[in-house]
């Protein structure tokens, strides 16, 4: 089938177009329906998910957390995420659609199959498709052709019904309205505030003390460490055996210009008037009257640093003055750049709009394009190269150092025999060692055993190391007294949090008890304030962004005034109350009619997409194994 996509031998890919494919069907499990006889995790109306098909959906989504999450990834994060569950749930969620997808009697046409694996941007080279990168890729991946247009077969079958259920969602003009009413409607209220840290008075006995570090002794539990021996291999050993000829040192820049090509770059300050996109037309005409109050002092002569330091609303420029650096055309947003690039040096613009507000720019310096003459650039080709080569010894090295470890299973013996260094660490954390600042020495220390020996480790640059662990060093409970201060401060903590806790409950006491909240702030000895306008997913200006308090506010009314809690917040506890509401101004409605349509379709058609899935999971029969649970 589809002999034309596979008639030529496979050839090397990339690592990065390889990471990519697999990226692609993470969702599905690579390679997983080629399924064999014998154990089997779940029957969906009696089609098997086999436990090859789980173990690879299973690796593919550790593989995907392990990237996002890098060294923080854990047996205990996994079981925290449910992935052996996560897994299981994906292929009879694929099973259970593709069941429906057939019952409805979809069908994806070879010449469908054919046109999405041509539009694969990882099968293609230079925008064609390539068919011996097909087939290297497939190879790369232990997949056959058959087994890969299968996969793909499946993934469109899905699509179609995917698309045939979200297809017939509509929004109405009504819901549009009543989702940017609720979105930008604005409250205001007052608040008491008490902060833990301001309860200076607060102060903690011995006893205390002795108690908290009885009661919270893990939280002073020291981290595991290990120490270990370790060979590593510098390129610089090796860069006087790299011997490199001008010809060389010519075809290479002949041939790779671009990398000598420096852009246009311009070097520039501004000064900010932030504004929202959907700001109504006598905002935006009031905030560009500011901006070009602002230009003409510094067109005037005033310092354009300080006019930044004291009108932007780019929190950078309170510090710097406006100062962007230098900047290609590419690195910012039209039409900033636009203006920008057609300035000179000294001049300052009209005030420029973009999605951001108001900008006010001044151009310092232009660096025109320019290319490195073949006498400029040689020197950083011939260091270029002899990093390059040097690297490619190292490797070398550290290669047929391994395979001696291998050999003879004594690490010391086969440094001795290769002539190399033996260090040994200090102790060292998952954080990773002071000597070696690599992730990826400390990730191989601690997956070994006592005594165990690494495999290659790349630890970048060049460079390469060869580990062994020699002890490990399990983690321990210090004695109170060596750490006794420390415990102070964390017993102070908590009690000062107690405490005001225990303020602000007294505070809401008294304000449902009929006083107003400032007065029970008052009689607390706490001051009480009042919020600007803000909308319900925005930062609150007097507080900060809070969500937990947002959602309770606005569950605030002129019929209940007071909120029925208190509210721990990020630095401490609130007690509020309603004081006014606004309604969104209604021309800002037709800005962004469009966005807030497209959103709420996108969660209808989610929503009945994941119906029809718990649809078909309670009308189907599905049997788990009992290996599995």
């Amino acid at each position: 089938m589809l002999s034309f996509l596979r008639k030529s031998a496979g050839t090397w890919l990339i690592k990065a177009i390889l990471g990519a494919i697999v990226v692609v069907f993470i969702f599905w499990g690579v390679g997983s329906f080629q399924t064999r006889d014998g154990a089997w995790v779940a029957k969906v109306n009696g089609e098997t998910v086999s436990a090859e098909q789980y173990n690879e959906t299973y690796n593919s989504l550790v593989q995907r957390y392990r990237s996002a999450y890098g060294q923080r990834f854990n047996d205990e994060m996994i079981k925290m995420l449910n992935l052996k569950q996560q897994a299981l749930d994906q292929l009879i969620e694929k099973q259970l659609l593709l069941n429906e997808a057939l019952r409805l009697k979809m069908n994806v046409s070879d010449d469908e199959l054919i046109d999405s694996i041509r539009q694969m941007p990882v099968f293609q080279n230079n925008g064609v498709f390539d068919e011996k990168r097909y087939r290297g890729l497939l190879t790369q991946n232990r997949l056959t052709p058959e087994s890969f247009e299968k996969i793909q077969k499946e993934m469109l079958l899905v699509d179609k019904l995917r698309s045939f259920v979200m297809d017939s969602v509509r929004v109405s003009e009504n819901e549009i309205v009543e989702w940017y009413n609720w979105k930008h409607e604005m409250l205001q209220i007052d608040y008491a505030f008490v902060d833990p840290a301001k309860l200076t008075d607060t102060v903690v006995n011995d006893t205390e003390v002795s108690q908290y570090y009885t009661d919270h002794q893990d939280e002073f539990k020291t981290e595991p460490k290990r120490i270990a021996r370790y060979v590593e291999i510098k390129p610089d050993a090796f860069a006087d055996q790299v011997s490199l000829t001008e010809e060389e040192i010519k075809e290479y820049y002949e041939t790779r210009m671009s990398e000598f090509e420096k852009p246009k770059t311009v070097e520039a300050r501004h000064i900010l008037f932030k504004l929202p996109q959907e700001a109504s037309d006598q905002a935006v005409e009031t905030y560009r009257e500011k901006a070009l109050s602002v230009m003409k002092m510094a067109k005037e002569g005033k310092d354009f640093a300080e006019l930044a330091k004291q009108y932007s609303d780019d929190p950078g420029s309170k510090e710097n003055g406006g100062q962007l650096g230098s900047f290609k055309k590419e690195d910012m947003v039209q039409p900033f750049a636009e203006k920008a690039f057609s300035m000179s040096a000294g001049e300052i613009s009209q005030p420029v709009r973009t999605q951001f507000g108001w900008h006010i720019i001044k151009v310092e310096k232009v660096n025109e394009a320019s290319t490195q003459s073949f006498e400029q650039a040689s020197p950083i080709i011939r260091k270029k190269l002899t990093d390059e080569r040097a690297g490619n010894l190292a490797f070398d090295a550290v290669t047929t150092l391994n395979d001696k470890m291998l050999d003879f299973n004594d690490f010391e013996k086969a440094a001795e025999e290769g002539k190399y260094t033996i260090t040994v660490s200090k102790p060292l954390t998952r954080k990773g060692s002071e000597e070696i600042k690599s992730p990826k020495f400390a990730e191989a220390v601690f997956s070994l055993e006592r005594d165990g020996i690494s495999d290659v480790i790349d630890l970048g640059g060049g460079r390469y190391a060869l580990v062994q662990v020699m002890t490990i060093i399990p983690e321990t409970i210090p004695e109170l007294e060596t750490i006794k201060e420390i415990v102070r401060t964390a017993a102070l903590q908590q009690k000062q949090e107690k405490r005001a806790g225990e303020i602000a409950d007294q505070i809401l006491a008294l304000a449902k008890s009929g006083k107003t909240l400032a007065e029970a702030g008052t009689e607390k000895g706490i001051k009480t304030a009042t919020t600007g306008f803000f909308e319900r997913s925005g930062r609150i200006a007097e507080i900060g962004f809070e969500p937990a308090i947002s959602k309770s506010a606005f569950g605030l009314s002129p019929d209940k005034k007071l909120h029925e809690a208190v509210i721990k917040g990020q630095k401490g506890y609130y007690v509020i109350a309603f004081k006014d509401r606004k309604s969104p101004e209604p021309d800002g409605l037709e800005k962004e009619k469009e966005q807030i349509m497209n959103t709420l379709k996108s969660q209808k058609q989610n929503q009945v997409f994941e119906k029809l899935v718990e649809t078909l999971r309670k009308a189907s029969d599905i049997e788990i194994s009992k290996s599995f649970t």
